[in-house]
């Protein structure tokens, strides 16, 4: 349920964008529905909303199987989630003037939840989830869906530029002028000036900080899988494979931003040492206990987050991020740039929650 739910945000995010500008349209909400077949249309679009809701299907129908539903009702509610959600979104688009409302794309992600929810009925009856559930409770401990979740989001979280290779988490700019904006016009503003309006003088990291963003950046997911998985070898298994996503991760995103060719300029120095220096740390701790792991963990993501926030943005940085955000990478960006900001507070909270826990070790 927690992929289902954040597959879910992402829709939202991806079909509200932007959000500014709100107002009431001219007409009827319900108009859309009866609207011919549009004039402009590409093969992308009508394909991208139709695999866009498959994901989300398939997930609502293995949420319900483990409620306890028969595989019919949940691939009825996979098509009933798909169906509401849609219809939601395209209504809230006759708000928004950069969006258009369309009957064909509801159709589509109508389409796309079904097949979705079919898909994982048959991959039910051919035993796949069941599989996946008996293979999960050899290589993971119980109640680990929440890690799970940070380590399958991790890697979608690279592909959005950051200042530094695995340097996840530098929200505060954003942060203040997303602040400057709601406030606008507010007494509060006023108050509060001297901290939005600051242009921050960062300096350029020294060669020993990048060093320890990179590997802070690579410690803090290894730790995670460490804190979820069961003891013995599958910890190695799953720390080489943590290294291994986080490489390829930020090679395709090097690639992405500054094209094949360059795939592997990320590769400095000082970030290659960074990359040895975490997987040393990260390999030292495997026989620890969960909850020492987790301990590590948040030290590591705490130090991850004051790195990052001081780290300036290079012009190559700021070129970057210039072109995701004005749609070179459109489809990309709600998610990767979300999970970019977050996903170092939300690892916070899952360790936290684990530090505390009272489960054996």
């Amino acid at each position: 349920m927690p992929l289902a739910c954040f597959y879910a945000a992402l829709i939202v995010y991806a079909s509200l964008y932007p959000f500014g500008d709100w107002r009431v349209p001219g007409h009827s909400p319900w108009q859309f529905l009866a609207l011919p077949w549009p004039r402009y249309w590409t093969a992308f679009d009508l394909v991208a909303n139709l695999v866009g809701y498959v994901p989300l299907g398939a997930l609502v129908f293995v949420a319900a199987l483990r409620a306890g539903q028969p595989p019919a009702r949940g691939a009825l509610a996979a098509l009933l989630a798909g169906a509401l959600l849609s219809f939601t979104m395209e209504m809230l688009q006759n708000y928004l003037p950069k969006r258009v409302p369309s009957n064909v794309d509801l159709a589509l992600n109508i389409a796309g939840a079904s097949a979705g929810g079919v898909l994982g009925w048959l991959v039910h009856g051919a035993g796949g989830i069941d599989r996946w559930q008996s293979l999960r409770e050899r290589w993971f401990i119980a109640g680990s869906a929440g890690g799970l979740a940070l380590l399958l989001l991790w890697p979608l979280g690279l592909l959005f530029p950051a200042p530094v290779p695995l340097g996840l988490g530098q929200v505060l700019p954003r942060l203040q002028e997303g602040l400057a904006a709601a406030l606008q016009g507010s007494p509060v503003l006023e108050a509060l000036s001297p901290w939005l309006d600051a242009e921050p003088a960062y300096e350029p990291l020294s060669a020993g900080q990048e060093l320890m963003t990179v590997a802070l950046g690579l410690l803090a997911p290894c730790m995670v899988a460490l804190v979820v998985a069961r003891p013995g070898w599958r910890r190695i298994v799953l720390l080489a494979g943590a290294m291994l996503v986080g490489a390829a991760a930020t090679t395709l995103s090097t690639a992405l931003n500054f094209g094949p060719a360059h795939a592997l300029a990320w590769r400095t120095p000082n970030a290659e040492a960074g990359f040895a220096f975490g997987a040393a740390l990260a390999a030292l701790a495997v026989l620890l206990p969960r909850r020492a792991a987790a301990g590590i963990g948040l030290v590591a993501l705490s130090g991850l987050v004051a790195l990052v926030a001081h780290a300036p943005a290079d012009p190559y940085f700021a070129e970057s991020l210039q072109a995701w955000e004005q749609g070179r990478f459109i489809h990309f960006h709600g998610a990767a740039q979300w999970v970019g900001w977050l996903w170092p507070y939300a690892a916070l909270l899952y360790l936290l929650v684990r530090v505390a826990a009272r489960d054996e070790e």
